[in-house]
């Protein structure tokens, strides 16, 4: 018995510490630094460089996560979305979260400066900082523009796996960077309407918060038109073809269509909807463009 309870005990513990890792969100980073990485070459990625480079990106990510639950602990605490965290409940102290977030990030440059290259590392760090450091510990309380420019963080990912396939930075990789930087306003907007209570409650300034629900949706609507028309310049550049034109095309139209759902108030549940919508765009624009780009090099 006392064995089955210490084997429950570490289960629990290892849990939490993934958990401070915000799996979830590292895996979506993940495809997109994938697509990157293939996208920026036509011989084929080392697989040195997939296999490292990509995790030591992972380990970053979820470093800078562990970070924003330290800073956020208090805030999770009274959200019911985030109450049950680690930090929050008191399964891990601050100090273990920081040491784990620096035991991490140390890890991930080590193996980016091994296994790729050190521009790389540095954007990874300058990406790591910004979101753990300027937006978590910063922006995320100063002003509801807080998503917007606290965004270019989390839209680095197909960038860093560009220039670990290739050691340098183009044009190509910054309008991948681009599409997310447009698509995190509607995509984190639309779960803020949808958690407005519990932002008001946490004292944090989020535009639905600040400046009410209809203009935050009008935002999301004019966010949407941009990311609409900014998804269609990897056409536009000839970075890509037919195929992801058509994909961007009714993935766009359908993200403007909840955002006109969402606007009108037409249907219950629309801003988690949207949330949720968000999530499966971006995902799907992505592979669309690395499937496109296969077909491309096939013909």
């Amino acid at each position: 018995m006392a064995t089955l309870i210490g084997e429950r005990h570490s289960q629990a513990i290892w849990r939490d510490y993934l958990e401070l890792t915000k799996p979830k969100v590292v895996v979506l980073m993940l495809i997109t630094s994938l697509v990157g990485m293939f996208l920026a070459t036509r011989a084929g990625v080392p697989w040195t460089v997939l296999v490292f480079g990509n995790l030591g990106i992972a380990l970053c990510a979820g470093g800078a996560a562990a970070v924003n639950h330290v800073v956020d602990r208090r805030i999770d605490a009274v959200m019911a979305r985030t109450h049950k965290r680690p930090l929050a409940e008191g399964r891990v102290s601050p100090a273990a979260a920081l040491t784990f977030a620096l035991a991490l990030a140390v890890a991930g440059q080590a193996l980016l400066l091994a296994f790729t290259n050190p521009l790389t590392a540095w954007l990874t760090l300058a990406s790591l900082l910004g979101y753990a450091v300027i937006y978590t510990g910063f922006l995320k309380r100063a002003t509801p523009q807080n998503i917007v420019i606290g965004g270019l963080a989390g839209a680095a990912p197909p960038l860093l796996g560009w220039v670990a396939a290739t050691g340098h930075v183009s044009a190509e990789p910054l309008l991948l960077v681009l599409i997310i930087f447009a698509w995190t306003p509607p995509h984190f907007w639309a779960l803020a309407i949808h958690r407005k209570e519990e932002y008001a409650k946490a004292d944090i300034p989020m535009l639905p918060v600040t400046h009410g629900e209809h203009y935050t949706k009008i935002h999301i609507l004019l966010y949407t038109l941009v990311l609409l028309a900014v998804s269609l310049m990897p056409f536009v550049i000839q970075m890509s073809g037919l195929l992801y034109l058509v994909c961007a095309l009714v993935l766009g139209a359908r993200f403007l269509q909840w955002a006109v759902v969402l606007y009108r108030g037409s249907r219950p549940h629309a801003a988690i909807n949207t949330f949720k919508y968000s999530i499966w765009y971006l995902f799907l624009l992505f592979i669309a463009l690395l499937v496109d780009h296969y077909l491309l090099l096939s013909l």
